[in-house]
Formats: structure tokens, sequence, C-alpha cells
């Protein structure tokens, strides 16, 4: 097997400190590391340098969650990235041989905002922790989620969120809402959106599935990070983290299970694509 992989990794941080990006390099090196392909990794700074990947140059990407708002501010980049988001749409619908693509956190509500598929609100506190997400049925029948228990634990962080999903369009568009914000009965406020099937080659999360269980309790440990925690979400909400994320059923397991499923899954469909052109 001599065929070569290229992914794009768009980095959406915009220089600022993050162990995301980190896990992402990591995930796609170790599955470079095991894997038949010839696999070329690709590196682009989209908000502060304004990079973007040519896609017939590439065949997955992995655009990052960020802070910030997602709504557009009038910065360059914003442009830049909706046009990135139009030719990879546009290209799988024009072509057999397809573009294969994941969106994390704030790639996933700037891609929701492009396509209009919800309303992207500022939450009313930010949202951190080890936290349970519930699968929907269509979830059931998705691969990037079926080998996942209900509910299934993912690292949530993240300061908007995505609601009151407006079906018309999800329907235009063939998309599939697979996954629900935690069931919170106490409390009377919508369930954000947690994941999107937006088509056969577009997934995209809310939480970070990068997340690593090592890194975290490492950051967790800091005494000012530590101290932060505390005091914006209380004692528990720390100890509740520290116990979840060692778990083998939570962090561990959803980190294993999706990214590297999405990229065994693209590089074979591009495999595929090349053997029978």
């Amino acid at each position: 097997m001599n065929h070569q992989v290229r992914i794009a990794l768009l980095d959406m941080n915009n220089n600022y400190p993050n162990q995301g990006m980190g896990n992402i390099k990591d995930i796609s090196a170790a599955f470079k590391a095991g894997s038949d392909y010839i696999i070329l990794i690709e590196i682009f700074d989209v908000r502060s340098k304004y990079e973007i990947p040519d896609i017939k140059d590439f065949d997955i990407f992995i655009s990052s969650g960020g802070p910030g708002n997602p709504h557009k501010e009038g910065y360059v980049w914003e442009e830049n990235y909706n046009r990135f988001l139009n030719a990879i749409w546009k290209h799988n619908k024009e072509n057999d041989a397809k573009k294969y693509l994941f969106l994390i956190c704030h790639s996933f509500q700037v891609a929701c905002i492009y396509w209009d598929l919800a309303e992207v609100i500022l939450r009313k506190s930010y949202s951190f922790g080890v936290m349970p997400i519930h699968k929907t049925e269509d979830a059931e029948r998705d691969l990037m989620l079926k080998n996942l228990p209900e509910p299934f634990y993912a690292v949530d962080s993240r300061a908007y969120q995505v609601v009151r999903p407006k079906s018309d369009h999800l329907d235009k568009y063939g998309m599939k809402i697979t996954a629900l914000e935690k069931i919170r009965p106490h409390i009377d406020l919508e369930r954000a959106v947690m994941a999107i099937r937006f088509s056969d080659e577009i997934f995209g999360t809310q939480f970070h599935p990068e997340a690593d269980p090592v890194g975290f309790m490492e950051a967790l440990k800091i005494e000012k990070y530590r101290n932060s925690i505390i005091e914006d979400h209380g004692p528990e909400k720390y100890q509740e983290t520290i116990d979840r994320i060692n778990d083998h059923d939570k962090v561990i397991l959803t980190r294993k299970e999706i990214l590297p499923r999405f990229l065994e899954f693209a590089a074979e469909q591009v495999f595929k694509a090349t053997s029978l052109a």
C-alpha cells in the first residue's frame, strides 16, 4: 500500500495557550505512526496568520476549538474560513473523491452559524468539566458515536452554545443532530446541541473529543488554574472533574473512539477513491 493521505490541521486558537491543538497533533501523529498509508500532516494558523489550506492539496481536515466569539467580527480569517467550508461542501457535491472534515467546539459553532442551523448564543455561565453527553437516535447508527455508551462523557469547555436548532435548515442539507447536552430537570434552560452529522464526510462536536486525560489532569494541578476553577465553579465541580478524568469509561474512551475512528475511516475512503480513479 503506497497511497499518500494528506491531513491539514486548522489551528483556531488565535495564539491563545491551550492543550487542544497539541492533543490533535498527538492523535494525528499516532495515526500516522500506526497507519499503512503514507501520512503527510500540515498545520495552518487560521486566525492569527490568516493561513487556510487549499482543499485540492489535502484529503482530511481537522479544525480545532478556540477562544472568543464565533460570530463575525470583521476579521479577514472569518471570510477565509467560510470560503473554506463552502469549498469543501461544493467539492463533495460535485466529485466522487471526497474531502473529510472534523469540526471541534469553536469551529463547530462557526459552521453552525455559516449554515444557519441554530442560534449560537453566550451561555449564562462558562461550561467547564467532564460532562455527560446524550446520544440521539441518529447517533446509534453513526460511525463516530455508535460505539460509545449512553450517556458518554467528554471534556466540555465553552462560553457559547448552539441552541434552538432550525429543523427546516437541517433537513434542507440532510444534516442530523447526534448528541445533546446533559439533562438538567431542575433548570429551565434548553439543552445545547453537542454534535452534528453535517454530511457523510463532515462531522462536528461542541465538546472536545481530543482531550488528553494526562495533560488535563496536570493542568488541573496548577495552583492558578485550580483556584480559578474552584472560584468559578466550586470545589465540588473541581473534585468531580478530577474523579471523572481518569475513568476509563469516560474521557479516555471518548478520546480513543472518536478522532482516531474519523481518521481511519476518512483515510480508508480516500484510498478507495484513489484506487478506483
